[in-house]
């Protein structure tokens, strides 16, 4: 089952990649993008200061670029532990909407 990546997390597939020193096409990929959107999140992430180029034609993770990796892994965490809390609180309101299951109705 393939899931939808947003900006960020295409993001942090790059720099993570970068990190290991990768050129253009491994970054390709190892990320999964069209060559179209590589070059389009590069230059992003290059204009950024996230990843520099170097000579050998690879691209290498810069320390902002850590730095962002770092956040984005916190930030993912705090993000599941919401959706698993959201899940949560949703079952306990349909266990209780099944205990009353004219709840919610009008009344006449």
């Amino acid at each position: 089952m393939s899931s939808y990546r947003d900006r960020l997390q295409i993001i942090a597939d790059i720099l993570s990649i970068a990190g290991r020193r990768a050129k253009k096409t491994q970054i390709m990929y190892q990320a999964n993008l069209s060559y179209k959107l590589l070059c389009r999140y590069l230059s992003e992430v290059v204009d950024a200061g996230l990843v520099s180029f170097e000579n050998e034609d690879c691209y290498v993770l810069t320390a902002k670029g850590k730095e962002f990796l770092n956040k984005h892994k916190e930030h993912s965490k705090r993000r599941k532990r919401l959706k698993e809390q959201i899940n949560r609180v949703n079952n306990e309101k349909n266990a209780l909407e099944k205990m009353c299951p004219n709840a919610g109705m009008p009344q006449h």
